[in-house]
């Protein structure tokens, strides 16, 4: 029986050798569980390199070589998805940049010639349109080169001091707005001691400190980011170089980079925000508080105005740079596009509404600018007898 069976058992096995057996489809061979068991032990380096360098499945990633160290230059994308309306984005920025360097300059112009106007808020109000022609300045002819010429490389040496000069310089400016805030707040609740809490050099150790403030906490960014090795695609997808957008390109771990950035934002952004609010509500407390009805009617009416002014100013100073510091971080869901256009309205708009701003609001400064400008009325006098002169 066991001798029957043998050659019927051999003789089947026999093609086996030569031929493979026909696949089942239901079946996992050996190479494929091979290279599923080698696709499950890159799951970890995949996980680590999304935390630690933001880069989310379905980012563009290239090889990392250390050796490489960093690229000699960056190309900046611009607006990305909308690169062919490049041309007609760039009327309204050119228009924008425009009035923002004719207002900010006249408002220099005429705060440093005329001496009844050295004052704490107008040095102060002086100061704030020297950074918002820095910032615009950084930013926006870049950008227009981008549009108008294609000329989207920057030098790596050049993206680094765009990125603190942005970074610095928003620093410092949040300081002014906060200073400025306090200076209300002593004219109106401390009026016998503002002579004496703001006075001019007062308000120049101020400007001092807030400089070295700014400087102290922005000059790591650069540092940080000096003998880091770089993706070899070092395309920034934006107009500038801003500090997450740079770390992004970055091929190693920057968690260091990013614990920073976010730290420094909270304590400038935070603290000077925090400030200005306490100012305004101690402020509306101190009117609230007049016991004569004309003089709360007078501070109410003075004091509503101003702040609505300080407001809409804060909003539209802090909103853009919030909005682009914590989309780079964690709104990875809003287009690139939508990104940067609304992280290019913080060069643009307050830049521009600052200066109108306090013309239309400060009826000393407006008087003087009529000196200039042809606003001007000439005094008509008559002369017994003769013609108008």
């Amino acid at each position: 029986m066991q001798l029957q069976v043998l050659p019927l058992l051999c003789i089947p096995c026999v093609p086996v050798i030569s031929r493979p057996l026909p696949r089942d489809p239901n079946a996992l061979d050996v190479d494929s569980a091979n290279s599923c068991h080698q696709r499950s032990l890159q799951v970890p380096y995949v996980l680590q390199t999304w935390i630690l360098q933001g880069t989310a499945p379905g980012d563009t990633m290239t090889v990392c070589n250390t050796s490489l160290g960093h690229p000699p230059f960056f190309i900046l994308q611009g607006i990305p998805g909308i690169e062919d309306k490049h041309r007609w984005i760039s009327i309204p920025f050119s228009s924008v940049y425009f009035v923002t360097i004719l207002g900010n300059c006249t408002i220099i112009f005429i705060i440093c010639t005329e001496r009844s106007l050295h004052k704490p808020m107008f040095l102060l109000l002086c100061t704030l349109a020297f950074t918002d022609l820095g910032m615009s300045t950084t930013t926006i002819p870049k950008v227009l080169c981008i549009f108008w010429f294609g000329q989207s490389e920057m030098s790596y040496v050049g993206c680094l001091v765009q990125m603190f000069f942005i970074h610095s310089i928003s620093a410092f400016q949040s300081a002014i707005l906060m200073t400025m805030a306090f200076d209300r707040y002593v004219a109106i609740c401390e009026p016998l001691c503002y002579a004496i809490i703001l006075s001019n050099s007062h308000i120049g150790l101020i400007g001092l400190l807030s400089l070295v403030r700014a400087i102290f906490f922005i000059l790591p960014m650069p540092v940080l980011l000096q003998n880091m090795p770089f993706h070899a695609n070092h395309v920034i997808p934006t107009t500038y170089c801003e500090h997450m957008a740079v770390v992004k390109m970055v091929c190693v771990a920057t968690t260091v980079n990013r614990i920073y950035g976010l730290v420094v934002a909270l304590l400038v952004a935070g603290l000077d925000i925090s400030a200005i609010a306490s100012s305004y509500v101690l402020i509306i407390w101190a009117v609230l508080r007049l016991s004569s009805k004309e003089a709360h009617h007078k501070a109410v009416n003075t004091c509503t105005t101003y702040i609505c002014v300080m407001l809409m100013l804060m909003l539209i100073s802090y909103t853009p740079s919030l909005f682009s510091f914590l989309t780079h971080r964690f709104g990875r869901r809003i287009p690139p596009h939508v990104r940067t256009i609304l992280g290019n309205l913080y060069f643009l708009v307050p830049p521009m509404l600052n200066p109108i701003i306090y013309a239309v609001k400060a009826k000393e400064f407006w008087d003087k600018l009529t000196k200039y400008g042809c606003w001007e009325k000439e005094p008509i006098t008559i002369v017994h007898g003769q013609k108008l002169v």
